[in-house]
């Protein structure tokens, strides 16, 4: 395996869990227009920056992610779909975990 791409996915896996970990801090918090944008914004991200790295899976829950949050920015959003966002989130860092632990066990 070429270590210098395993490095650069090491280092967008860690920006993605805290870009993550930033999504669900301010889904946690009392929301606004400006925070569900913050928060789509960060998913678009994860989306277009996934893909580049091979992990398409990443890619395909943040689209899944920003698709809900931009929803929930027309209107408030119902508990249904509250309970969709954190379902997206929860696989996003699922997702990110497993790359994570795969390229872990590539390095021993």
């Amino acid at each position: 395996m070429d270590f210098e791409l395993d490095e650069l996915k090491r280092e967008f896996l860690a920006e993605a869990e805290e870009k993550v970990r930033e999504i669900e801090r301010a889904f946690d918090a009392p929301r606004n227009r400006e925070s569900i944008e913050r928060m789509s914004y960060l998913a678009h991200q994860l989306k277009g920056s996934g893909g580049s790295y091979g992990f398409q899976r990443i890619s395909t829950h943040a689209a899944d992610l920003e698709q809900a949050l931009e929803t929930a920015a027309q209107d408030s959003p119902p508990e249904s779909l509250e309970a969709k966002i954190r379902g997206h989130v929860t696989e996003l860092r699922g997702e990110i975990e497993e790359r994570m632990r795969e390229l872990s066990a590539s390095r021993a």
